[in-house]
């Protein structure tokens, strides 16, 4: 009976010191790692990439564009001077506007060969009320040559029809004609209207080309 006392009492000593040594032992709870936003999807990234790519491709086309137009214009400079001149053929180009009052020419633009002679923007009215007017009187190179044209119109109308003021119209035509020696040629550029009551505003606007050779000596008095 003594011995069975002295063995719980052992026990009894026994457990709470184990208890106490399991409590110490144990790990405590890993630390939350504090939480990073996350990276950008990579599909907007290439976006944004691509939105950069077209747009320096787009500087380089314009940059392209002017340096052609450049080189254009120093190739028709050079073979004015360099071959009109000794050839005496001349060039006379005229724009005439036949247009009606509900269009209002803003904007000219005249090239020959691809190189740009005449430019002029104006949408004060003052471009519309010159109804004749000289583009290009000078030696060119005998030969074939092509007159490309780009007009721009604005809808002008009162009352009813002021709501024209908000139209814009272009018109674009070219036309090829042949500087022979010795010869003036001369070039009239009719802007006029086409159709009927029944045609619509933006298919009315029309170019006509007028060519007349004639002998650039003066006459003999006699």
């Amino acid at each position: 009976m003594r011995r069975a006392f002295v063995l719980i009492a052992l026990v009894a000593l026994c457990v709470p010191t184990n208890i106490w040594a399991q409590d110490q032992t144990q790990a405590p709870p890993p630390a939350t790692a504090p939480q990073t936003a996350a990276p950008p999807p990579a599909s907007e990234e290439a976006g944004a990439y691509n939105v950069k790519l077209h747009d320096l491709e787009r500087k380089v086309d314009e940059l392209k564009e002017q340096i052609f137009r450049s080189k254009a214009r120093l190739n028709l400079l050079k073979e004015t001077v360099l071959g009109g001149v000794i050839a005496g053929s001349r060039a006379m180009i005229k724009h005439h506007n036949s247009m009606g009052s509900n269009f209002k020419l803003i904007k000219v633009i005249y090239a020959i060969d691809g190189a740009q002679i005449f430019a002029k923007t104006d949408d004060s009215g003052r471009l519309d009320e010159a109804k004749d007017f000289e583009i290009f009187n000078g030696s060119i190179v005998p030969g074939s040559h092509t007159v490309s044209v780009h007009l721009e119109y604005q809808g002008s109308g009162y009352g009813v029809f002021s709501y024209l003021k908000g139209y814009h119209f272009k018109v674009r035509s070219s036309h090829t004609f042949t500087a022979a020696e010795g010869k003036l040629t001369e070039l009239t550029v009719n802007a006029y209207e086409k159709g009927n009551l029944t045609t619509a505003l933006q298919d009315r606007p029309a170019l006509d080309f007028k060519v007349n050779v004639m002998s650039d000596r003066p006459t003999p008095n006699k």
